[in-house]
């Protein structure tokens, strides 16, 4: 274990050094997997080892958001099973030579996977890399078990919206019930001039609510759509969009930097977002 150092949030985490880290939700389709596959990519541009580890053998997205789906030929399967070396079922990233992928395999697998499994496959992953990002499904099931059983800390992935904070705040409970320490939240598709108008939760009320420092806001970007559609992340060519330096920021904190948070409800008091509400366009 690494030492010691203190984040944003007020609370200690681990040095860079061997640490294993869920991205979990408790809804479906809150940008979970858009996280993790940004976050991996931000961390590697910052000169951290990084893998990224598809637990979601159900689903299987995160080659897709990356780009290396036509570049993987055994997966975390063949890993378990001897079929092949560890280093044999990585796919290094092709223009981030500091990430690799370790796939997720066939749906299969979760008739037979159990906790013991991950904490193997995150164990060997630990040993070459300095963050492991364990891609978990969504939800409380089995593979939400055993995807946790494999992790030391977690970041809970939101949006502003009441059922996906109330399926957050039940996944919150099964990590802490997990002594998973520390558990930090990342509040996705903000939308700044919601929430000044009161028609979307507000950061304050999910914080509130949730009880757990706040790593990151990412604002509603339509740069997300696209940069998922190409599998090139907002992270890989620079911070020119509002999620992509949302993405950088949340790898910059959770590596010990003291970045400010800013306040998404005062985006939507500008000259240009005035001009916006006159003319109904969409500002952000």
């Amino acid at each position: 274990m690494g030492a010691i150092i203190w984040g944003t949030s007020g609370k200690h985490v681990t040095s860079a050094q061997n640490r294993t880290i869920l991205i979990c939700s408790g809804k479906g389709g809150v940008g979970k997997t858009t996280l993790t596959a940004n976050l991996g990519i931000a961390l590697a541009k910052q000169g951290a080892r990084t893998a990224v580890l598809d637990a979601d053998f159900g689903l299987r997205n995160l080659d897709l958001l990356l780009g290396l789906e036509n570049r993987i030929v055994y997966t975390a399967q063949e890993v378990l099973s001897g079929s092949c070396r560890l280093e044999q079922a990585l796919v290094k990233h092709k223009q981030e030579p500091n990430l690799s992928l370790l796939p997720a395999g066939n749906p299969r697998m979760l008739e037979w996977l159990t906790p013991d499994d991950m904490k193997k496959i995150a164990g060997l992953l630990a040993e070459q890399f300095d963050y492991v990002l364990i891609d978990c499904p969504a939800g409380i099931e089995d593979g939400f078990k055993n995807a946790a059983a494999a992790c030391r800390e977690a970041i809970v992935v939101t949006t502003p919206e009441v059922s996906a904070v109330r399926d957050a705040d039940r996944v919150i409970g099964l990590l802490q019930t997990r002594e998973i320490e520390p558990i930090q939240l990342v509040l996705n598709r903000v939308r700044p001039r919601m929430m000044a108008n009161q028609e979307m939760l507000s950061v304050s009320d999910v914080t509130d609510i949730l009880a757990l420092p706040l790593l990151g806001l990412v604002l509603e970007d339509d740069q997300v759509i696209i940069s998922t559609n190409r599998g090139e992340p907002l992270t890989l060519n620079g911070t020119r969009s509002p999620a992509g330096q949302a993405y950088t920021n949340v790898a910059r904190r959770l590596r010990g930097e003291e970045v400010p948070l800013a306040d998404p409800t005062k985006e939507g008091q500008g000259l240009r977002a005035k001009l916006g509400r006159l003319m109904h366009t969409k500002i952000f």
